[in-house]
Order: structure tokens, then C-alpha cells, then sequence
């Protein structure tokens, strides 16, 4: 097995734009646009740590968003853990402009 060339770790900027490949099922908006995304930490072995709500507590699909977010950070990350935070409990000020636009024109009154 080849010797893993140590790389510097993966910015927060660079994790963010990745995790907008990450699209919430139900709306089809990003998690970033949606402000799902509450924090982005990466330690000095590329693990990053996002916290992250969902716009419900009982929302179903939290494997297949963890499952998306693995995808989208593969390559940049060497893990990617989420912890799912529900204080402050995620509301629709949260939602980017962009994010604001993409439900506009999918019909929602935001």
C-alpha cells in the first residue's frame, strides 16, 4: 500500500460549498440555502464536524441527507461526522436569498 501523502486539512469555505450538493428530499433546495447548516469544524486530521438541524426534529430522512453529505465531502474530508442540533430550532429566517429564490420558484410563498 502506497504511503498517504499528508495534506493540509479541508477549509470550512470548501466544505460549505460541497454540502449545497447536499439537497434536502421534500423542498429540493440545498441544505446550505435551506440554513440547515449551523457549523463547520475541521480538525487538524481532515475530520470534519458539521452541525446541522433539519427543518423538523421528526424528519425520516436524516440517512439519506448523512448518506448525500458522505458523497458530497468524499475526497475533501477524511471523515464526515454530523451532529444533529435542534437548538436553535431551525425557522424559515433561516433560509439564504438564494435559498429564498429557489423556493419562490418552486411555488412557495417565502
Amino acid at each position: 500500500m502506497s504511503e498517504v501523502t499528508k495534506t493540509a486539512p479541508a477549509g470550512e469555505e470548501e466544505i460549505r460549498e460541497a454540502m449545497m450538493d447536499v439537497v434536502d428530499p421534500e423542498l429540493g433546495i440545498d441544505v446550505v440555502n435551506l440554513g440547515l447548516i449551523y457549523g463547520i469544524h475541521v480538525d487538524e486530521d481532515n475530520v470534519a464536524t458539521v452541525d446541522m438541524t433539519l427543518t423538523s426534529a421528526a424528519c425520516p430522512l436524516t440517512d439519506v441527507i448523512e448518506d448525500q453529505a458522505r458523497t458530497a465531502t468524499e475526497g475533501l474530508v477524511s471523515e464526515l461526522k454530523i451532529n444533529w442540533v435542534w437548538m436553535p430550532p431551525w425557522g424559515p429566517d433561516k433560509i439564504t436569498d438564494d435559498g429564498r429564490d429557489q423556493l419562490r420558484a418552486l411555488g412557495f410563498n417565502v
